[in-house]
């Protein structure tokens, strides 16, 4: 009996047909919009920013951006720009942005890029 020892058609190598598909998968990094992030930011834009860390139910991260001064409606559109731009979830709790995840290395550039004069951590 003859063994089929013709590894070049794939039968020993289950994934190596899996390997073409691997450039039709979505991007797994976020999404910097040109229109949310512009390269030179804005001159108008909140004076001083802070960005914290804070500990949910469960021990679950959260990145707090406090002093924005923005109306409740333009505080919305930051969200989702932040969002798209972190790849997070987050919500708008009164007057400060919360995001999901520790984001507190990462944020900061894209305040200053969205107008922000001065981001202090605290």
């Amino acid at each position: 009996m003859a063994r089929n020892d013709d590894k070049s058609k794939g039968f020993h190598q289950p994934f190596a047909r899996l390997g073409g598909l691997r450039d039709a998968l979505p991007s797994t990094k976020p999404e910097l919009r040109p229109e949310d992030f512009p390269a030179t930011p804005p001159d108008q834009g909140p004076e001083r920013v802070t960005v914290r860390r804070e500990s949910g139910k469960g021990g679950e991260d959260f990145t707090v951006v406090e002093g924005l001064g923005l109306p409740a409606a333009e505080l919305h559109v930051w969200l989702q720009a932040l969002q798209r731009g972190l790849a997070c979830t987050g919500s708008v709790e009164g007057e400060r942005l919360r995001l999901r995840g520790d984001h507190r290395f990462t944020l900061p550039d894209l305040l200053l890029r969205r107008g922000v004069k001065r981001v202090v951590q605290g």
